[in-house]
């Protein structure tokens, strides 16, 4: 495993609690860029929104698709790390601990509605049927 010789870290005061939990949420929770922020790519050239972080405004940009590249592969970890999602309260079994730390900081996190699902009725009597297991097949 090669490092590189030099970190460049930008490293500033984003606040405590909720918004530091803001700030990082950005980089913990999702990839470099979806889909649907790559507005164009024609002509070797790809044109992509962002937000601006110092301004809070949506811009867009347009790079040649090798600096574009560049700047996805620059977030790319190096072979043996990993995202620090997949670890401590931020892992997906630690919900326990996520809402401790949630607790701590006193994070108020909106309630999931439950998803109502259709009842299946039994053919003969017309009572709802309760699903005790679910069985997959494999498509011909």
């Amino acid at each position: 495993m090669s490092l590189p010789k030099e970190w460049v870290v930008n490293c500033k005061h984003v606040g405590k609690g909720l918004p530091a939990l803001k700030y990082l949420s950005r980089y913990l929770y999702k990839g470099v860029i979806s889909d649907k922020n790559i507005l164009t790519s024609q002509g070797g050239k790809v044109t992509f929104s962002y937000i601006n972080s110092e301004t809070g405004k949506t811009e867009t940009r347009t790079l040649p698709g090798e600096d574009f590249l560049w700047l996805v592969l620059k977030h790319v970890l190096p072979r043996g790390f990993r995202r620090s999602r997949d670890y401590g309260f931020l892992h997906s079994n630690a919900k326990k601990k996520l809402s401790l730390v949630q607790l701590i900081l006193n994070v108020m996190v909106k309630a999931v509605e439950p998803v109502i699902r259709p009842q299946f009725k039994c053919r003969h009597c017309g009572e709802a049927m309760k699903h005790i297991a679910f069985s997959f097949m494999k498509p011909t």
